[in-house]
């Protein structure tokens, strides 16, 4: 038995016969169901077992959701329920402006390493004020016989210039009863009972005076006074 149209409702032959969309159709009605234009199994588009054209094939829109009662109040409740957990958030969160940095190997070598750093400098700092008083290996731009040390009664490694150490009055002690002494620096006369000299001259009939002064005469000029101890060295 011949199946009926889809379209005309009419037997359909089976030279006539286009199966598509679980129907049978005539070859004539098998077209669009808006224009009517005939189509074949290469162009046609089916929508709900109709057969379209490519120009007339309806389009999928979405369904607007109408702003009903219900929908309105679900709206509003999950609004509520985002403000209250960003207020918990921010409550929990409030203060807390500085991450705290994980003691990791390399953070522990990191401080490590700069305290060895801070360590050694403080020493070489220490050094060298405790060396303060000696006068340096290169000549002295402006040498002065005032030394500095280290002030005992200072715990935080504050240092003060220590007093000029209070001369003895110059006595012209006997010519033959002094040691010989050569002048290491140049040193100026700073007062009338001083004397100068240069790098190298001889320092005959020295006396000690205290740790910082002695009395001597310079071989060169013959003149006799008192000079800086440091600036000199035996002979």
């Amino acid at each position: 038995m011949n199946p009926m149209c889809g379209r005309c409702n009419l037997v359909v032959y089976p030279t006539e016969k286009v199966n598509c969309l679980d129907k049978y159709w005539h070859k004539g009605c098998f077209s669009c169901e808006v224009c009517k234009m005939t189509l074949n199994m290469k162009n046609y588009k089916g929508f709900e077992k109709r057969p379209y054209c490519n120009a007339h094939y309806p389009k999928t829109n979405f369904t607007a959701v109408a702003d009903t009662p219900e929908n309105l109040r679900l709206k509003q409740q999950s609004k509520i329920q985002s403000t209250v957990l960003y207020k918990e958030d921010f409550e929990k969160n409030k203060g807390r402006g500085f991450s705290v940095v994980t003691d990791t190997p390399e953070m522990q070598r990191l401080k490590k390493t700069q305290d060895q750093i801070s360590n050694i400098k403080y020493h070489e700092v220490f050094e060298k004020t405790k060396m303060g008083g000696e006068v340096p290996h290169h000549q002295p731009s402006n040498p002065s016989p005032a030394a500095y040390q280290v002030s005992a009664a200072s715990q935080n490694f504050h240092y003060d210039p220590a007093p000029e150490p209070v001369r003895q009055a110059a006595a012209a002690p006997p010519p033959s009863a002094g040691k010989r002494y050569r002048a290491v620096y140049d040193y100026s006369a700073a007062d009338e009972d001083e004397v100068s000299f240069v790098d190298g001259d001889v320092i005959v009939d020295v006396q000690q005076i205290d740790e910082g002064w002695m009395y001597g005469r310079v071989e060169r000029t013959g003149q006799q006074g008192m000079l800086p101890a440091n600036y000199v060295e035996a002979v």
